[in-house]
């Protein structure tokens, strides 16, 4: 037995406890925490950019998998710092909480708050090194082994520049999958570039060769437009900008002909993808803005109730973007998720909740367009609400033709977030899958046929869909405004579908279902899809049998034997239910896909192209980005 004894308390100094304890730092150490090494860098640099003394910054993504981050600031301060002892730059690099964010004499408002961001990247790198041009000079520092110093501050060269360059290789003993997303470090590079206007932000990415610029004349209106680009809008993007309590605001907003909502947020610069109270201010004066004008309009008759948010919001792109000076400003924690600063609501509520009044006033043939699609959209929600009330209390087929609960195979645990729910195309593979399954964790609700394409359905012709009603009975969230995560079934609900063009169709129908009205279900990481192996390879010669999952090492594997066969799955069903546990659903031994959406305004794009009304925007779409040569007979 462990004794509970003075020696017991130990004391982490220097950078130690970032080490000890990396997710207090940056959430976590998967492929979120890797890239947050890279926010925490980029927004010191941004932040020089919110000064107003820098106006390019360049990220490299280089091919051994280190980052490079270079901006033409002011550069870090070299002298030595009173506190410490040590150069500045050392300071801010090996001492954690030091940098000049701590009161407003460097920094009215940065998006770099808890003075750690260089300091934990240091902590969490097994090299670093920074170059620092400033006075006339070029000074270098250099760090190993998780923050020590390897070469103090020292002056390297001359320049006639300004800046900070970072170079830093995440350490690998921290991180199991050393592995940056170019996607993911693009859909940040857009976002700031459309925050910051005449700001130019270049992408090197060494590993594809591709270099991206990006830079925006007419910011966050610029942005809503280009999230908007494959769609019909019924206004001219509306912009509103002011200042109150200290706090800038800035808000553009469209509406759309779609039902999709988009709000995208940001606190200085950074994304804050569970909003805060300044969001859900946004959200509700402009319910109260549109209700007064409709009422004063009599577009609302007196025996009408008001709008609620959901009605008002249906088909609204909003990019809101406050920035909030260093004294006040409150994040919820260190990855900077949502807002927690009282004065940014009410000043969003001074700011847009006057100017967007007046602009509905000013704009009268928008905003009775806008009022009109939120007139459709109530009664849309009206027409479903019986539908839904039926989908929350039914449970079990006898009493509805729309829940067909038989075809569920329950899992007997009780413990939902271990248990799993295999969404499987057709009742063979739905058979199967039944003989393959841990009863315990694992349930089976085998489809028949294709879902319908969400994406041109209303919500009333959803609820009356068989197959969707009985997804979402099975799931028990509800959906869009009703939807609750506390009673989520599974901790897990994976798409398994054949390995072919149907196949894919399929997967593709239920992920727009799960993007549309279940996206609270992506972003918390519940849906996964399965991958079915493409062949079965025996080598009669070595008496060996091998699944694989891609031609390419199915061409290996001829060229190596001289004597085989090979058994090509078209379908779940083809397989013995043996085969199937144990390449796809036996939880030791498959492969999964987790959903996720790396960038927000891409993957919106992406769904109303493909999946939308807009022909012509998607035989665009396919014609630059499918390639339909192919050799063979």
């Amino acid at each position: 037995m462990q004794q509970y004894q003075e020696d017991s308390i130990k004391v982490l100094t220097g950078l130690d406890p970032v080490r000890k304890r990396p997710g207090m730092y940056i959430g976590s150490v998967d492929s979120t925490g890797l890239h947050h090494l890279i926010w925490e860098i980029f927004d010191n640099a941004v932040d020089e950019v919110i000064a107003g003394k820098c106006d390019q910054i360049k990220i490299t993504l280089k091919k051994d998998q280190s980052i490079e981050i270079e901006d033409n600031g002011r550069g870090i301060p070299p002298g030595i710092n009173t506190a410490t002892k040590i150069s500045t730059i050392d300071t801010v690099f090996t001492v954690l909480h030091a940098g000049g964010k701590f009161d407003d004499s460097a920094y009215k408002t940065s998006g770099g708050l808890h003075g750690v961001g260089a300091s934990v990247v240091n902590a969490l790198s097994s090299s670093l090194i920074v170059e620092v041009k400033r006075d006339g000079k070029v000074y270098e520092s250099k760090y190993h082994n998780g923050g020590q110093i390897l070469q103090p501050a020292k002056v390297v060269g001359t320049s006639n520049r300004s800046g900070t360059t970072v170079w830093f290789k995440p350490d690998p003993t921290i991180f199991k999958k050393i592995e940056f997303n170019g996607t993911i470090i693009e859909e940040r590079i857009r976002e700031s570039a459309y925050l910051f206007k005449g700001l130019k932000i270049v992408f090197v990415n060494e590993l594809t060769n591709e270099t991206k610029t990006f830079a925006s004349q007419h910011g966050i209106s610029e942005y809503v437009t280009f999230i908007n680009d494959t769609k019909t809008p019924l206004n001219k993007v509306a912009y509103f900008a002011g200042k109150a309590n200290d706090v800038e605001v800035e808000i553009a907003l469209q509406y759309v002909t779609t039902t999709s909502e988009i709000i995208l947020s940001f606190a200085n610069s950074i994304k804050t993808r569970n909003g805060g109270n300044y969001v859900t201010t946004f959200k509700s004066s402009l319910t109260e803005a549109i209700n007064d004008v409709a009422r004063k309009w009599k577009l609302l008759k007196d025996k009408d109730k008001n709008f609620e948010g959901d009605d008002v919001r249906e088909g609204l792109t909003a990019v809101i973007s406050v920035r909030v000076p260093e004294k006040i400003i409150q994040y919820k924690n260190q990855t900077k998720d949502e807002l927690s600063t009282p004065e940014a609501g009410t000043a969003v509520k001074k700011v847009f909740g006057e100017k967007f009044s007046y602009w509905l006033e000013e704009n009268r043939k928008d905003a009775e367009k806008i009022i009109g699609k939120a007139l459709v959209s109530r009664d849309a929600r009206l027409a479903a609400k019986q539908a839904r009330e039926e989908i929350r209390q039914l449970k079990n087929t006898n009493k509805s033709g729309k829940i067909n609960g038989s075809k569920l195979t329950a899992a007997q645990s009780k413990d939902y977030l271990k248990n799993e729910l295999f969404i499987v195309e057709g009742k063979s593979a739905g058979g199967t899958a039944k003989l393959a399954r841990n009863m315990v964790h694992q349930a089976i609700l085998p489809l028949r046929g294709k879902i319908i394409n969400v994406e041109k359905a209303k919500l009333k012709d959803l609820l009356n869909n068989e197959e969707i009603c009985t997804i979402i009975a099975c799931i028990g969230t509800g959906i869009s405004g009703d939807f609750r995560m506390e009673n989520l079934k599974y901790g897990k609900i994976i798409i398994m579908t054949d390995a072919d063009v149907d196949g894919s169709h399929i997967q593709t129908l239920l992920l727009t279902f799960f993007y549309r009205f279940m996206k609270e279900l992506i972003e918390a990481g519940h849906i996964y899809i399965a991958v079915p192996p493409l062949y079965k390879f025996t080598d009669h010669k070595g008496k060996e049998s091998l699944y694989i999952w891609d031609e390419q090492e199915l061409e290996r594997l001829k060229k190596t034997s001289s004597n085989y066969s090979i058994q090509r799955y078209k379908g779940l069903g083809e397989m013995t239910s043996q085969q199937l546990k144990e390449t796809t659903m036996d939880p030791t031994t498959r492969q999964l896909i987790k959903v996720n959406i790396t960038d927000a305004a891409l993957a919106e794009r992406r769904v109303s192209v493909l999946m939308g009304d807009n022909v012509s925007s998607r035989k665009s779409w396919i014609d630059e980005n499918v390639d339909f040569s192919f050799e063979g007979d």
